[in-house]
């Protein structure tokens, strides 16, 4: 069997959109059993998301990479807390703290699911799939700007693609148990290594449960991934993996303003019903990679996805406050939500030279089908019985009245996508890349509760053009241009189902590597506009309503890797305009965007060092967010305080196997407030929060 063949057909498969990055080098390294001998091979390559094997700097987008080293380092185990690091992304209201959500660039995506991310190239957002443990991350990859030409539908403020860790056959084994505050406990496992000569395993399991700073708030977390690679020929290469994951938690909508003033009610107080009991999120996902090679040049790879979600449970969320500034009358729900959702696709990979230019092409068709049925029951206060309680003087234990149904519906998602990617290399100082994309999408939503239902056809092209000037080797120059358009799901209160929405986004860029590629650093100016929005329906949340046009404009700065000697950086910047261009009598014009910070910064620095034999490292960073408006409505001026939390993160590795580290998140125990639905629902930010981590490899 030939090594190189072999190789190549193992790094697709390990990574099988290209390989792993990491922020200085994008290397990665493994062993290969091959006929009881162990060859080594060493591969240089772009993020998985970007579909080619070209090096970041040569591409004419801002890329971030987040590797595990980087979120171990950090003391992040959830998607929420990666994403924290990382420039121009702002959090917004997650479901009663059920889902991730979050806007890039001002965009927050759907309303009714959590943010689009991709897990290893498929999207994994679609349905109900909880918060984002990051027990099974290699890598988070966070694309910047409209990825359209490539997936399809999608945000143009960007794309995040997170890469899972990968069988390897070289024998690796690691436990970790952690002790934090709120009575705490987490354990992760993680396990890789051959069956045979040509088939390896990997097998991540987390859990974790505890309290919360909340009052009367527990969640419990568990995630088991098994994974396998099998190298099935010279040519062909073949990995599965598998995702279950479930989630216990109450259903909480945080804290009210008082008189649009948030402080009044403490960050702990809950203000639902214990007697609930807690959502139950479960997810249960399968992937499937084939990669066959031709020869050096051309390559054929195929995957497969599949996904099922559900979330039921009760829930007790607030009304309105009463005119006595004290009294909350409140809504009780019975959520029963499922989702299927299937994807595939085939690509075909080649390099080429005409007229004399070398060429990177890919040639891709894709296809998914998703089915989302919501049954809700609901019960609103009245004045015979307001289901009410005292924000002050919480006593819980009252009883609504009988739920009635309130949503019943049934959509239906059927789309597939045709698309070409060249990169050219012009000379050796410039390089250009073309791509184009054709979607078709059918949409279905039938209204169970009403009878009714509507259907409409979608189709649309998606082209991105982009160009790279590099003046020096340590300096990239990038100018995009992009169009985009995404799906919307649902329907409006009055049965109607929603035009997609379409987007127009363009961006100057530079990157610099310094200190002889220790240090890289990436500067981005753009400018999107997109039409056919949905935001919150102020006068109903259980719909959504299109905010007409709507604008962002920005600059946004990330910085990663080493300033100097055992001494880590990681930096960002974003300043974010984004409002309502073209409004109504609703959400007027020139309202900002919900929840998105004008400016909001994060600095993290370590510094490694030794303690006799042993290795240690100390560690501080901060995070800015600044003032955002807290909801749409046209005649409030509610808004979110700016503020400012601080992290210490401390290791120490006695020996090389045990690594022992202490996290402590808002260290000076800071109140503050990292997003809202409305005046009533406004998520208040953890209370200080120290973990202990210990770590053993074997």
């Amino acid at each position: 069997m030939d090594i190189k063949t072999v190789t190549a057909a193992l790094l697709a498969s390990i990574t099988p959109l290209a390989a792993i990055a990491d922020d200085a080098a994008q290397a990665s390294t493994d062993t290969v059993v091959i006929g009881g001998q162990r060859e080594h091979y060493r591969s240089l390559s772009a993020t998985g998301a970007t579909k080619t094997d070209a090096l970041l700097k040569d591409l004419p987008q801002s890329v971030r990479v987040l590797t595990s080293e980087v979120l171990r380092d950090a003391g992040v185990s959830t998607l929420a807390g990666a994403l924290d690091l990382a420039s121009g992304i702002s959090r917004q209201s997650d479901l009663g703290g059920l889902w991730d959500s979050y806007a890039m660039r001002g965009f927050t995506g759907d309303p009714n699911f959590g943010s689009d991310f991709l897990v290893n190239g498929f999207s994994s957002s679609r349905g109900y799939n909880g918060l984002r443990d990051t027990a099974s991350t290699q890598s988070v990859e966070v694309l910047k700007g409209p990825s359209a030409a490539l997936y399809g539908r999608g945000e143009p403020g960007g794309t995040v693609n997170i890469v899972t860790r990968k069988p390897r056959f070289a024998p690796q084994r690691s436990i970790s148990a952690s002790a934090g505050s709120f009575n705490t406990w987490r354990a992760a496992v993680d396990v890789t290594g051959p069956v045979s000569d040509t088939l390896a395993y990997r097998l991540n399991a987390a859990w974790q449960q505890g309290e919360s700073f909340r009052d009367t708030a527990r969640r419990d977390t568990r995630l088991l991934s098994p994974s396998f690679v099998w190298l099935a020929s010279e040519h062909t290469t073949v990995s599965y993996e598998i995702e279950a994951t479930e989630q216990k938690a109450p259903f909480d909508r945080g804290v009210p303003a008082v008189n649009g003033k948030l402080g009044a009610v403490p960050v702990s107080r809950f203000l639902g019903e214990p007697g609930d009991g807690r959502i139950t999120v479960k997810s249960l996902g399968h992937q499937l990679f084939v990669q066959h090679a031709f020869n050096d040049d051309w390559s054929l790879q195929t995957g497969l996805a599949y996904r099922d979600s559900e979330l039921v449970g009760f829930s007790t969320e607030a009304n309105n406050l009463l005119a006595d500034g004290r009294t909350m009358r409140r809504q009780r729900r019975h959520r029963d939500f499922s989702a299927t959702d299937m994807s595939g696709r085939i690509e075909l990979l080649g390099k080429l030279t005409i007229g004399g230019l070398r060429h990177s092409v890919l040639f891709g068709v894709d296809a998914y089908r998703f089915d989302d049925r919501r049954v809700q029951l609901r019960r609103n206060p009245s004045s015979a019985n307001p289901y009410a309680i005292d924000i002050f003087q919480p006593v819980y234990g009252a009883v609504a009245d009988p739920l009635t149904l309130s949503i019943d519906t049934l959509e239906r998602q059927r789309a597939h996508g045709f698309y070409a990617q060249d990169q050219i290399d012009l000379t050796s100082q410039w390089k250009a890349l073309l791509g184009v994309r054709y979607d078709s999408a059918d949409q279905t939503v039938a209204n169970n509760r009403l009878k009714t239902g509507s259907a409409q056809s979608l189709g649309a092209t998606s082209p991105r053009a982009g160009l790279v000037y590099q003046p020096t080797r340590a300096l990239s120059l990038y100018a995009t241009a992009a169009r985009a358009y995404r799906p919307n799901s649902g329907i409006s209160i009055d049965n109607s189902a929603f035009e997609a929405e379409k987007s127009q986004s363009y961006e100057l860029g530079a990157k610099f590597d310094a200190l002889d590629g220790k240090l890289s650093s990436t500067v981005a100016l753009y400018k999107i506009d997109k039409k056919n929005v949905l935001t919150t329906n102020p006068a109903n949340a259980d719909f959504a309503i299109p905010a007409g046009e709507v604008g962002s404009r920005g600059l946004e700065l990330d910085v990663s890797g080493a300033v100097a000697r055992d001494l880590q950086l990681s930096a960002a910047y974003a300043y974010t305009d984004a409002t309502v261009t073209k409004g109504d009598k609703t959400i007027i014009t020139g309202s900002r965007f919900p929840n998105v910070a004008r400016h909001s910064a994060n600095v993290l620095l370590v510094s490694s060092f030794k303690v006799g034999d042993a290795a240690a490292s100390v560690g501080g960073g901060a995070s800015y967010v600044g003032k955002r408006m807290g909801d749409v409505a046209a005649s409030s001026s509610f808004a979110l305080p700016a503020y400012t939390t601080v992290k210490l993160v401390a290791a120490y590795t006695p020996y090389r196997k045990l690594r022992i580290a202490l996290n402590i998140d808002n260290l000076f125990n800071k109140a503050y407030y990292t997003s809202s639905y409305n005046q009533v629902w406004v998520a208040p930010g953890t209370e200080r929060a120290a973990t202990l981590t210990a770590s053993y490899s074997f």
